[in-house]
C-alpha cells in the first residue's frame, strides 16, 4: 500500500510539474528588436500584464535586425522592427519553418536633432545627405558656427540606421553609391544619441521622435529649398507632410495565436493605440 501511495504521489507531482511548465511557457512572451520601439513595447507589456497578472512579457531592444534574427531562430515570439523584413531574412525564416507575419502598429517620424546651442533651425534632405556622407564638415557651411560637425548614427543592425541610409543618404535610389561617412560615430541606442547631443554642441543625430526632449533641438526638414519645412510632429506625420517618416512594425511567427494574439489584439485596441500617442508616436487609428 505504501509503494502504491508513493507511486500516486510521484505521478501527481510529475503531472503538476508538466502542467505548470506548459502553462508557464504559454503565459510568457519574449519580445525583441527595435530600440525605437522598445519603450513602446514595454509600455504595452506593462499595461497588458496589469490586466493579466498571470502573464509575463519580456521586452528587450538591440535593433530591428537583432529582433528579426531572434524570430528566425525561434528565440522570441514577437520581433519589433522599424524597417521591413528583407527577402533573405524571409527565406531564412522559411528554412526554419517560420512564416513571418507583418503588422503595422504605429507610425514614426525620424527626428533630426542638434544641441540647443546650435543656431540652425532647418535643413533640406540634400543638406542632410551632404552632412552624413561627410561632404559638409563644418557648421559654418550651413550658416552656423565655425565648428566641425560630429556625426552620430545608430549601429548597422538598427532599422532606423537602415531607413535613414535608404531614404536620406541614398534619397530612395538603390543605385545611389553614397554611404555614411566613416567618421560617423555608431551609437548603441537612441538614448545614447540623445545624451550625446545634449552634451555636445557640435553634434547632429537622428532617432524616432518619441525620444525627443528639452535637452535636444529638433530641426524642421524639407525635401528641397522650394518646399515647406516641417517639424516631426504627430499631426505632420499623420498628414504625410513630414518627409522622414515610416511605419513601426511587429513580426510574428505565422498568424498570431493564443497569448500572442491576445497581446496583438491589445496593441490594436483603443487603449493600445492611446499608449502609442502618449509616447509621442503616431497611432494608426
Amino acid at each position: 500500500m505504501k509503494i502504491f501511495t508513493k507511486y500516486l504521489l510521484l505521478s501527481f507531482l510529475f503531472l503538476v510539474f508538466q502542467t505548470g511548465f506548459a502553462h508557464g511557457k504559454e503565459m510568457t512572451l519574449q519580445v525583441k528588436g527595435s530600440d525605437t520601439m522598445v519603450n513602446l513595447g514595454q509600455a504595452w507589456a506593462e499595461e497588458f500584464m496589469k490586466r493579466h497578472p498571470q502573464v509575463y512579457i519580456a521586452v528587450t531592444g538591440g535593433g530591428s535586425g537583432t529582433g528579426i534574427a531572434a524570430l528566425i531562430s525561434g528565440t522570441c515570439d514577437i520581433a519589433e522592427a522599424s524597417r521591413t523584413i528583407k527577402s533573405k531574412e524571409i527565406q531564412m525564416a522559411q528554412a526554419n519553418g517560420i512564416e513571418p507575419e507583418e503588422f503595422i502598429t504605429a507610425l514614426d517620424g525620424i527626428a533630426i536633432v542638434v544641441n540647443p546651442e546650435n543656431r540652425l533651425n532647418q535643413l533640406t534632405i540634400s543638406e542632410l545627405a551632404d552632412i552624413f556622407t561627410g561632404r559638409i564638415k563644418n557648421w559654418k557651411e550651413l550658416g552656423g558656427e565655425n565648428l566641425e560637425i560630429v556625426l552620430l548614427s545608430r549601429e548597422v543592425t538598427s532599422g532606423t540606421h537602415v531607413f535613414f541610409r535608404e531614404h536620406v543618404i541614398k534619397k530612395g535610389d538603390k543605385n545611389n553609391p553614397d554611404e555614411f561617412s566613416p567618421s560617423a560615430l555608431l551609437m548603441p541606442s537612441s538614448q545614447a544619441i540623445a545624451e550625446e547631443i545634449a552634451l555636445n554642441p557640435n553634434a547632429i543625430g537622428y532617432y524616432g521622435m518619441g525620444y525627443t526632449g528639452d535637452r535636444q533641438k529638433t530641426l524642421a526638414i524639407a525635401k528641397d529649398k522650394s518646399s515647406t519645412y516641417y517639424e516631426p510632429t504627430i499631426e505632420n506625420v499623420m498628414q504625410g507632410y513630414y518627409y522622414i517618416s515610416r511605419p513601426l512594425l511587429i513580426y510574428t511567427k505565422g498568424k498570431p495565436q493564443g497569448l500572442v494574439k491576445d497581446f496583438m489584439d491589445f496593441i490594436f485596441s483603443d487603449d493600445g493605440q492611446r499608449i502609442v500617442r502618449e509616447l509621442d508616436f503616431v497611432p494608426i487609428k
